[in-house]
């Protein structure tokens, strides 16, 4: 696994390298309350989303993780940002996760064709075994979409982590492995091609 920035795209959406020039491009959209409600951290203001974006860059410097910002193609309006993270290359295994799209694209084609472009190279790039994706476990409409996907549930961590309001979360795992890439995939072109 040779991780290293890299543009993924498809014909909808662009994948771009999350950088700290981003911040402007990103910060109407990530200061929605109802993104952050259920997640660790939040972004109330331009602060908090300079301090967010430093720490994913950090992050990508010790080569732990891969940041992208979400770009519409037909627009070239930013939606969200989503990352690769927790890489571990000897065992050949990613997360994908620290995912948020704006009100206006959640429950569009933009998660679908963000996580088949991510799933795409973490298994046919990187060739890795396996895939983890999580979330609170009751951010339901979460939970949905990562099943929708084609994960698989693999159990809660009970009292996982206590987020910036003082609340214990519990946290759902999911995972895709790599004999399940092929049915997921074809499952995921079948998805956006109906999208479209």
């Amino acid at each position: 696994m040779k991780i290293e920035s890299v543009v993924l795209e498809n014909e909808k959406i662009i994948l771009e390298p999350l950088t700290i020039d981003h911040v402007n491009d990103l910060l109407e959209v990530a200061i929605d309350p109802d993104l952050w409600r259920l997640t660790p951290g939040a972004v109330r203001n331009r602060e908090d989303l300079v301090s967010y974006t430093t720490k994913a860059l950090e992050e990508k410097e010790k080569g732990t993780a891969l940041p992208f910002v979400i770009k519409i193609k037909g627009t070239g309006e930013y939606v969200g940002s989503s990352r690769f993270g927790n890489i571990e290359t000897s065992h050949k295994r990613v997360e994908i996760g620290w995912t948020w799209i704006g009100a206006k694209w959640q429950r569009s084609f933009v998660n679908t064709a963000m996580k088949f472009l991510m799933l795409q190279h973490a298994f046919e790039v990187w060739g890795c075994n396996r895939v983890e994706l999580k979330t609170d476990a009751l951010n339901t409409r979460s939970r949905d979409a990562i099943l929708r996907i084609g994960a698989k549930e693999e159990g809660t961590f009970r009292s996982h982590m206590v987020l910036d309001s003082g609340r214990i979360r519990d946290t759902v795992y999911f995972s895709i492995i790599v004999n399940e890439w092929n049915s997921v995939k074809e499952n995921l072109q079948k998805r956006l091609s109906s999208k479209n």
